[in-house]
């Protein structure tokens, strides 16, 4: 990373390119703007919160820790305490962070190609389709960058479907999703949520979106008896809602009920999926196979945003040219990273390591005082414990008052 950064950034670079601005007679930013003179001397973390506060938006509260190193399952702040992440930016360094290889596939496509749009061919995309196609077993690919971007994406793919494989009549077709969801901040993912903090004062909502109870089969079978439902869309364990595992055989029930009411079933698998909860996708554990899966966070190992969304042809095929697209949306440097993610993953056997190691957490959680921890649930290394509810105690307190003093890192 920072020989990338070297290349970009070297004086040199800037300075022809200043001259031949000069010389042409035109202006650039680097020729007009007031130059900010970078601070030599390291801030402390007060001042790193300060200066957050000041310039971005309040849109986190984080906690009081600031970080700025970090290897395999540690993190360092600023002033050299190491931490255990066990957050791992919400399952987005499943692989560990800057993992070398991935860091490696980076720096190289970095210094050769970044982006071209996907008004020409570049010679890494058609790669990496191959490979995650295959990795997966779908027909296609349609790649994207966040999270967020997959959800929308497989939202767009099931009603363009419904419209033109089911027939549903036209602008009427529903996509189903559950209480306690949660994919993103974008105007769809809110219409969908059941979190105030989501969508209050952000009105009015996408229509067409309805909510049945999480992990309730009849409710989700009343709905889907619908003939305008074109989609359920649904989280194998919820994160947000603070990792709710469904009970055995609803996976299989859901995609036996998509099937049986001609329903496409999207499996939500950017925070559970690549190898998290000890499979390679959490549908896995009950080997069933969704329409779509939309992917993302660890599929570049948390080194650069990269979603996916893998799907047949029956539904891909659906959408013609023009019709959805991004402008970064499967650039070679996000393809090249992706496969690169994708390989350390399979090669060091990261599901199995989650198995192994998230029974032996859960065995050791279990252990702790029942008057505290109420319950522990979760799969692989996707877990939640359940603290008792205590008068004037928040989990936020908890965190804030834990971290500087044990140099642990609490999800």
């Amino acid at each position: 990373m920072q020989s990338m950064l070297t290349r970009l950034t070297r004086p040199g670079l800037a300075a022809r390119t200043l001259s031949r601005a000069v010389h042409s007679g035109t202006q650039t930013a680097s020729s007009v703007a007031p130059r900010v003179k970078r601070a030599e001397r390291q801030l402390s973390s007060e001042e790193v919160y300060a200066r957050e506060e000041r310039y971005g938006a309040h849109n986190y509260h984080p906690l009081p820790v600031a970080l700025e190193r970090g290897e395999g399952l540690y993190v360092w702040d600023i002033e050299g305490r190491r931490y255990y992440d066990f957050l791992s930016a919400y399952s987005a360094v499943n692989q560990g962070h800057c993992h070398p290889r991935i860091v490696a596939a980076l720096n190289a496509q970095a210094s050769k190609l970044t982006i071209t749009s996907r008004a020409f061919y570049n010679d890494v995309l058609g790669a990496y389709e191959e490979y995650i196609t295959k990795l997966f077993g779908y027909d296609k690919v349609l790649p994207m960058n966040t999270g967020v971007e997959g959800g929308e994406t497989a939202c767009k793919l099931a009603r363009k479907w419904a419209y033109s494989v089911k027939g549903i009549p036209k602008y009427q077709a529903k996509i189903i999703f559950a209480e306690g969801n949660f994919w993103g901040r974008t105007m769809a993912a809110i219409s969908s949520s059941v979190d105030p903090s989501s969508y209050e004062g952000f009105g009015p909502f996408m229509p067409g979106f309805e909510l049945v109870p999480y992990n309730d089969i009849p409710a989700l079978e009343k709905a889907l008896q619908d003939p305008n439902v074109a989609a359920f869309m649904v989280e194998p364990i919820q994160g947000e809602a603070g990792v709710v595992v469904p009970d055995p055989g609803y996976l299989t029930t859901v995609r036996e009920l998509c099937t049986k009411y001609n329903v496409l079933f999207i499996a939500d698998e950017v925070q559970t999926g690549l190898g998290r909860t000890g499979r390679r996708l959490a549908v896995d554990h009950e080997a069933v196979r969704p329409d779509l899966v939309v992917l993302g966070k660890a599929l570049s190992g948390g080194i650069y945003p990269v979603s996916a969304v893998l799907c047949d042809d029956d539904v891909m095929l659906t959408i013609k040219p023009g019709e959805h697209g991004s402008t970064y949306g499967g650039n070679p440097l996000a393809c090249r990273v992706a496969i690169a993610a994708l390989e350390v993953l399979e090669e060091e056997n990261l599901a199995e390591n989650a198995e192994k190691m998230g029974n032996i957490l859960r065995a050791g959680l279990n252990k702790l005082p029942k008057e505290i921890v109420t319950m522990v649930r979760g799969k692989g290394l996707l877990n939640a414990i359940v603290i008792k509810e205590t008068k004037g105690t928040t989990l936020l307190k908890v965190s804030a008052e834990t971290v500087p003093r044990h140099n642990f890192w609490y999800n």
